[in-house]
């Protein structure tokens, strides 16, 4: 069976994306084929109001990244979050990314905020504590790449945490088999990462951008593997 992944597009990152990618949503299918899934996909530009009409649970619905912030009261953002509350009592598979880590946060009763130690970039390890992500793990540490200010600060009822960190205290969370999040992106490369250090980091302190490209050469990110948890964890009743 092909299950469908609706990607909420949150954002499109003009004059973000380098030439060798040629759209955001693109990162998530090249991330998806490599944790060895096959889907089909139908694309909602969220962010200038477009939602699905209809919940189907046996599909996955993607929030992802977005340079805006799930704290604020757009109308776009706003209706997103009535969206998700809606979807999740609906039963719909959710997994959110960095933004969508957040918005579903928000929705659900977390509490985000704008991280007072900074921004997250580069490789970031995070500690594994839930143990259905330990096969996927066998270190129990996760790292993947990061690009962010906001973080949740409080989880929604029911969530269980799944890895955290010094510097972000939730980095991924789960609600049973029908939600998953991360504040990382595993659908980021390291070339992709690099080039938003390199060009598009003015709002990043000068030491925070070097050592978060200092990062990228050590420690490889293990975002197919978040991918493939998630996604085991997803469908494993689909």
């Amino acid at each position: 069976m092909t299950h469908r992944i609706n990607i909420l597009l949150c954002d499109t990152f003009p004059g973000r994306l380098p030439d060798f990618i040629p759209n955001y949503e693109s990162l998530f299918m090249d991330l998806f084929a490599a944790a060895g899934e096959q889907f089909s996909y139908k694309i909602f530009q969220t962010w200038q109001g477009e939602l699905p009409s209809a919940i189907n649970a046996d599909e996955l619905y993607l929030v992802p990244g977005s340079l805006d912030s799930a704290y604020d009261d757009k109308p776009w953002i706003v209706d997103l979050l009535k969206w998700i509350e809606h979807a999740y009592h609906c039963g719909a598979k959710l997994m959110g990314i960095c933004f969508g880590h957040q918005a579903i946060a928000r929705a659900l009763g977390g509490e985000v905020k704008q991280y007072e130690g900074g921004f997250g970039a580069g490789v970031r390890a995070s500690q594994v504590i839930d143990e259905s992500m330990a096969p996927y793990f066998p270190g129990k540490r996760m790292h993947l790449l990061y690009s962010h200010h906001d973080q949740v600060m409080t989880l929604p009822k029911d969530a269980v945490l799944c890895a955290t960190s010094d510097f972000c205290k939730n980095e991924s969370y789960r609600i049973g088999h029908q939600v998953v999040t991360f504040q990382g992106h595993p659908e980021f490369t390291v070339d992709y990462s690099r080039h938003l250090l390199t060009n598009c980091s003015d709002d990043i302190e000068e030491n925070v951008r070097i050592d978060a490209l200092h990062s990228l050469d050590g420690k490889s990110p293990q975002g197919v593997s978040a991918a493939r948890w998630a996604l085991d964890l997803l469908f494993e009743q689909g």
